[in-house]
């Protein structure tokens, strides 16, 4: 008998707060930039780096939940074949 280890998952709460945080972060730093007492160029190429920013946060936030996804798959892989082999050996056959 095998029991299959429970995938974790962000709960709904969890999610929610993430996402609320990003959203007054972004609205924090864009008000920021929006009143700043400097040239409009300025505010411009802080704003650029602002959006670079956040598209990157979403690009590496990607690639882990994609690496460890892979990690996961490997791991099930991985114990399904020893279960097999755990199946198929006999301890007590005698070999001639």
């Amino acid at each position: 008998m095998s029991t299959q280890p429970k995938l974790s998952g962000t709960t709904n709460a969890f999610f929610v707060q993430s996402t609320i945080s990003f959203g007054v972060a972004l609205v924090a730093v864009s008000f920021g930039i929006a009143y700043l007492p400097v040239d409009g160029w300025v505010r411009a190429f802080l704003a650029i780096g602002m959006l670079y920013t956040v598209t990157s946060a979403f690009g590496v936030a990607k690639c882990v939940r994609d690496r460890q996804e892979v990690t996961e798959l490997s791991s099930r892989i991985d114990q399904a074949r020893l279960e097999k082999l755990l199946a198929e050996h006999d301890p007590f056959k005698v070999e001639a």
